[in-house]
Parts: C-alpha cells; sequence; structure tokens
C-alpha cells in the first residue's frame, strides 16, 4: 500500500490532474486541502519550499514534496502504473 499525500486546492484544474492519475492507477491517498491564500501556505511551503500546488508526498519511495501536476502524473504513471509492474 502506498503512503501518498497530495496537498490541493479546491477547484485547481492541476490538482484535478493528478486526482484523476490516482484514481487512475487506484492508489489511496490521503489529500490536504490548503488555504486559497499563498501566504497561509505554511505546511506546504515546509514540504516542499514553495507555496504552489498540487505538492505529492511519497515517503514510501522518499519524495518529500514533488510539485509540479505534469511531473507528479509523469512520476505516479512510472512508480505505479503498468511501466513499474513491466
Amino acid at each position: 500500500m502506498a503512503n501518498l499525500e497530495l496537498y490541493e486546492l479546491e477547484g485547481c484544474p492541476y490538482c484535478t490532474k493528478v486526482r484523476q492519475k490516482l484514481d487512475e492507477l487506484d492508489l489511496e491517498y490521503e489529500s490536504h486541502m490548503v488555504p486559497s491564500s499563498h501566504s497561509e501556505r505554511d505546511e506546504v511551503e515546509e514540504v516542499s519550499g514553495q507555496t504552489g500546488v498540487p505538492v505529492l508526498v511519497d515517503e514510501d519511495n522518499g519524495v518529500e514534496g514533488m510539485p509540479e501536476s505534469d511531473d507528479i502524473v509523469e512520476y505516479l504513471e512510472e512508480t505505479y502504473g503498468n511501466e513499474a509492474s513491466a
């Protein structure tokens, strides 16, 4: 079982893209909704060094705060998708 956490913002299209990939791969994850104001996103900044979302944490694989939806989707596909089991 993957130990995944996703920092996201309601209505964020980039976050939706990552959630759809997580669902497609049937991965369980813990969602952390962040405040809309960047200045209030202390938790995200602690994890990733920046305040943008989405941010993925995958403790099992040493990913401590991966930003950028395209990078996250590619990582999930490579790590948990069909390519990973081939």
